[in-house]
């Protein structure tokens, strides 16, 4: 697991996967213009290029040298976007064109094919020990991001729909300190008031538009899978103390190593200015904390859009002073054989 990032701002990779789905989108939106439908086929060829165009120069960016794979994928991924984004007119008039739609349509082909033939193989080698094969065998087909991105959710929605009385995740050789008893009553009261305001906005947009109700509904749904899933992830991630460090955890939110070499020192009760000064992290979500973890020296931003090194940690644990315990003997332990 990644202890911290390096970066302080995004840096060019970050900035190449975004803009090309941006540029994409809005092209798809302009799509819907008069003087686009009243053109379909100079359209449709606008579109194609500046879709190819911006993932083309999107790997480009994140990658000097992409190898022949990506650029399919790439490619692919542009006509895929090409084909489910345009306009029925549109698209119709891209149907119209066989020679335009031969690149695209090799791509994906091609990008199917190989995905397909590594899907087999990762099948035919299929190892159930393996904590990520089913990240793995969905990222033969989905680009990298995406198939992450499918899987946090698949995790989400099994956390929130089926897992019930699980046992907290505790590793053998660590030590968990829960944190959960003062933040689920508080996240369970806004459960509730969301089941309300759900409610109440259905049946008021419902008289106006009873589409967009029931869209907002299926919205608000998902929304509420999403937040059962975090309450109970607060149980089931406590914070560890490992073997090599502490592992600061909030549910599904963080999940973050700090080594103890890296701590200096382990305070209770810490004040209001000492928690809001600048570099400090506040892990401890809807409450106070009641604990402070200094850093000998500053981590790396916990994120890209993150300037400030982190210098401090706040957090909130139901039994602080077991958990001081148990640091402070380790940072003793760890000082007396360092210098030994």
């Amino acid at each position: 697991m990644m202890i911290a990032r390096s970066t302080a701002t995004p840096d060019r990779s970050v900035w190449s996967a975004i803009i090309p789905p941006l540029v994409i989108m809005a092209a798809a939106a302009l799509l819907r213009l008069p003087i686009a439908l009243a053109h379909p086929h100079a359209a449709a060829l606008l579109f194609l290029w500046i879709a190819s165009d911006a993932m083309m120069l999107g790997l480009i960016a994140r990658h000097r040298r992409p190898g022949w794979r990506a650029g399919i994928a790439a490619m692919a991924m542009a006509g895929s976007a090409v084909l489910s984004l345009s306009p029925v007119p549109i698209r119709a008039a891209l149907v119209d064109m066989p020679w335009a739609l031969a690149v695209p349509v090799v791509a994906i082909g091609l990008h199917g094919g190989w995905g397909l033939w590594r899907v087999a193989e990762r099948v035919r080698h299929w190892d159930a020990r393996d904590p990520d094969r089913w990240g793995a065998l969905l990222g033969e087909i989905l680009p990298p991001p995406l198939a992450r991105f499918a899987m946090a959710e698949a995790r989400l929605l099994h956390l929130a729909l089926f897992r019930w009385n699980g046992a907290p995740d505790v590793p053998p050789g660590t030590i968990g300190f829960a944190y959960h008893r003062y933040l689920q009553p508080m996240m369970i009261a806004l459960l509730l008031l969301s089941c309300i305001e759900i409610g109440v906005t259905h049946l008021l947009i419902a008289h106006w538009n009873r589409t967009l109700a029931w869209m907002l509904f299926a919205i608000s749904d998902v929304s509420l899978l999403y937040l059962v899933g975090l309450i109970k992830s607060l149980r089931l991630a406590p914070v560890l103390l490992t073997r090599t460090g502490v592992r600061i955890r909030a549910g599904i939110l963080i999940d973050r190593i700090i080594p103890y070499e890296a701590i200096a020192e382990v305070t209770a009760n810490p004040d209001g200015e000492t928690v809001r000064a600048p570099g400090n992290w506040n892990v401890a979500l809807l409450a106070w904390p009641n604990l402070m973890l200094r850093l000998e020296t500053p981590l790396p931003p916990r994120s890209p859009w993150h300037g400030a090194p982190v210098q401090a940690i706040a957090l909130r644990l139901d039994e602080p002073g077991r958990f001081l315990d148990e640091l402070r003997a380790r940072l003793v332990t760890r000082r007396v054989t360092g210098r030994s």
